[in-house]
């Protein structure tokens, strides 16, 4: 079983489907520890550029302001300094405040430089093209390419695969250190897959996951791989379930360290726009079922995983290129369209990269490069989100909980609420309670998980407030009456009859004195208790005035309030009328779904019947080549036959003229010889000596 986790992820090989051809035999579980808790790693929240979260609170750091706040679409971003050579088929990733961009197309040759753009001073700067030297000495060179990946680690960005001239036999994987800007080989180990570019690569802390891409030969790959940062090996994964078809030029991502995405690109023979989810708890491949509409086919656009929205934009098929951004809600499941640039943007170009860069309370995407009819070097930006005050990524562990900088922390407010000066005692344990409450809140939780708690913690803040000011408002009066309980503790009244059992003349002359004392002091307190209620006669009247205006505005507002539930009532029966309306709607919608769905079903059996008859014509189309050869070979035979048999015939036909010829001299020799008998009589006796 697969699981990253926020602070420790392990990695392990689960075992696959037995069955299957294309991943082998499994093999013996083994697991990759990968501690996240010193390492200054950020999980990868995006597809092909695989992003780090960049957090910027910098005072100097200031994008176009026009371009971040005045705008909902794509907009361009003016930078100054030494700028790319116009380029598309790149790769470029964030790490701090610098976006690297390395290769490319120009359109005529590859590139193998690489850029830097300073987030902070909006300038471009060239990396001078060190390498270091492998652990042998040899000297190495790093490759001009296309259709790589570039991914964040660190300081670092590493690059993976990529079309290059000359071909390799298997993947190359580089690193590239931004403060000291030279690129290194890691010498990987393992089963190292084929080389390939239009994949995806995303990383999970010290671990990279490789799925698809088009190898040197031009095959379609489906394949899952893994390559451990630190012990630099490669491992193939086996999982289960009907994955994705062969494919490239797709995006993926990976959400809540658990679940990678991918979508689009092309096939064998068309262009996709499915979208499949890998379980890594389970590693069963599943078909993602969408609401609503959904993004057409297309292949190489760009995508960015910001939470729980994955950002698509730009991509196409080979006829038609597509700019417009599309965002899928990863809880819902549900696609909808963010923004549609014009058409010189960027965006509507192809082989452009994006990056998600986190900026204050902003999460703004920067794309970059691309090609229509020329080569780009333009930098694009879109605000996706902004005015949010707590976020928490699980995607992302290593970022803060509280993610931008305006929102409050547990111990400011609870040193803003030790601040306010309690008025009474019931106050100032109401506020040490809340104090507490808010001191003692989990850590590591941000406050937009207890939202709740921080409500109730306000109201009964108001609470206190108002039952303080109200006792206030009591104050002199019971403190008055405080007063003279306090006075009359020295009375006789209140002494023990042990004691005024031995009084004495002087103690009587004391005691009367006193006695004349506090009538003395209860008629200043009667004085002060008519002047307490003059005045407080005096503060109530501006609050009797008051509460006639607010009653007299609540006459007002119950007049509005009556009028409003009418315009309510009939906004209700408007809302009914709609909501049949949309379930009307929503039928028809599920009737072309069902027929959509059926059709899809036919095409997918004609492509079938398709497939089949083209094998077949295939099939006969071989068996007439080979029957033509056969054919030609016996009209090659059976002509030097008829050659051997006109030749054969000529000879028979001098043979027989000849013996014909030869029966003629026998027949004239017979009858010469049979004159000549005639002539002899008889034969003559042979002479003997």
């Amino acid at each position: 079983m697969f699981g990253f986790s926020r602070r420790r992820m392990k990695i392990g090989r689960s075992k696959g489907h037995k069955s299957d051809p294309l991943h082998g035999s499994p093999s013996p579980a083994r697991h990759l520890g990968l501690a996240n808790a010193g390492d200054p790693i950020t999980a990868s929240v995006s597809g092909r550029v695989d992003d780090l979260a960049y957090r910027c609170s910098s005072d100097s750091f200031d994008l176009d302001a026009r371009a971040l706040d005045g705008s909902e679409n794509w907009a361009v971003l003016s930078t100054e300094g030494d700028k790319p050579t116009p380029r598309f088929a790149h790769a470029g990733a964030i790490v701090g405040s610098k976006m690297v961009v390395f290769g490319g197309d120009t359109g005529q040759c590859l590139l193998d430089d690489t850029k830097i753009l300073n987030l902070e001073k909006l300038t471009w700067d060239s990396a001078a093209p060190k390498v270091r030297p492998s652990p042998n000495g040899r000297s190495l060179k790093l490759p001009a390419c296309k259709g790589h990946c570039l991914v964040s680690w660190g300081n670092s960005v590493i690059l993976v695969g990529g079309k290059s001239e000359p071909a390799s036999d298997h993947l190359s994987v580089w690193t590239f250190n931004t403060e000291t800007e030279i690129w290194s080989l890691m010498e990987a180990k393992g089963d190292i897959p084929a080389a390939r570019s239009g994949h995806t690569m995303i990383r999970a802390g010290a671990t990279l996951i490789l799925f698809g891409g088009e190898d040197t030969k031009g095959k379609k790959r489906h394949d899952l791989h893994m390559f451990d940062l630190k012990s630099m090996t490669w491992l193939p994964l086996n999982y289960k379930g009907s994955g994705p078809s062969p494919r490239s030029n797709h995006i993926a991502a990976l959400y809540d360290d658990r679940v990678l995405l991918v979508f689009g690109g092309h096939s064998k023979s068309k262009t996709l726009n499915d979208l499949f989810s890998l379980d890594f708890e389970t590693m069963v491949w599943s078909r993602v079922k969408t609401n609503g509409p959904h993004p057409s086919p297309r292949a190489g656009c760009s995508g960015a995983l910001c939470g729980t929205k994955w950002y698509i934009t730009g991509g196409g098929s080979k006829k038609k290129r597509l700019a417009e951004t599309w965002v899928f809600d990863v809880l819902e499941s549900r696609w909808s369209v963010r923004a549609v640039p014009p058409s010189s943007s960027i965006t509507s170009k192809k082989g452009f990269s994006m990056v998600p860069l986190y900026h204050r309370d902003k999460i703004v995407l920067v794309a970059f490069g691309g090609n229509k009819k020329d080569p780009s070097n333009k930098v694009e930006v879109l605000v996706v989100l902004q005015n949010e005050h707590s976020y928490s990524w699980r995607s992302a562990p290593d970022v803060d909980s509280l993610l931008y900088e305006y929102s409050p922390s547990n111990k400011e407010l609870a040193d803003y609420l030790n601040k306010c000066a309690p008025l009474y005692s019931n106050s100032s344990v109401a506020r040490h309670s809340l104090t507490s409450t808010v001191k003692h809140m989990p850590r590591g939780e941000s406050l937009s998980q207890h939202g709740a708690l921080i409500t109730s913690l306000h109201k009964q803040y108001g609470r206190v407030e108002e039952s303080s000011l109200a006792q206030k408002l009591q104050k002199p009066i019971d403190d008055d009456k405080y007063d003279d309980v306090d006075d009359c503790s020295s009375c006789p009244a209140s002494t023990p009859k042990e004691h005024r059992g031995k009084t004495t003349g002087a103690d009587i002359q004391v005691a009367m004195a006193r006695t004349v004392a506090l009538k003395a002091e209860h008629s200043e307190t009667g004085l002060n208790a008519r002047r307490i209620a003059r005045s407080s006669s005096d503060i109530s009247h501006p609050y009797n005035t008051k509460i006639t205006d607010l009653i007299r505005r609540n006459a007002a507002l119950e007049d509005q309030l009556a009028a409003a539930l009418a315009s309510k009532d009939q906004a209700e029966k408007n809302l009914s009328l709609v909501i049949s309306s949309r379930e009307q709607l929503e039928k028809r919608l599920a009737n072309k779904g069902q027929e959509a769905e059926m059709l899809k079903e036919k095409i997918a059996g004609l492509e079938l019947v398709q497939e089949e008859s083209n094998n077949l014509s295939n099939t006969v189309h071989v068996d007439n080549v080979r029957l033509e050869r056969e054919v030609a070979f016996l009209k090659a035979i059976a002509d030097e036959s008829q050659k051997e048999m006109h030749s054969t015939r000529r000879v028979l036909a001098g043979e027989q003229s000849r013996a014909f010829q030869l029966q003629v001299e026998v027949f004239h020799l017979k009858q010469r010889l049979q004159m000549v008998e005639g002539r002899s009589g008889t034969p003559r006796k042979p002479h003997n000596p």
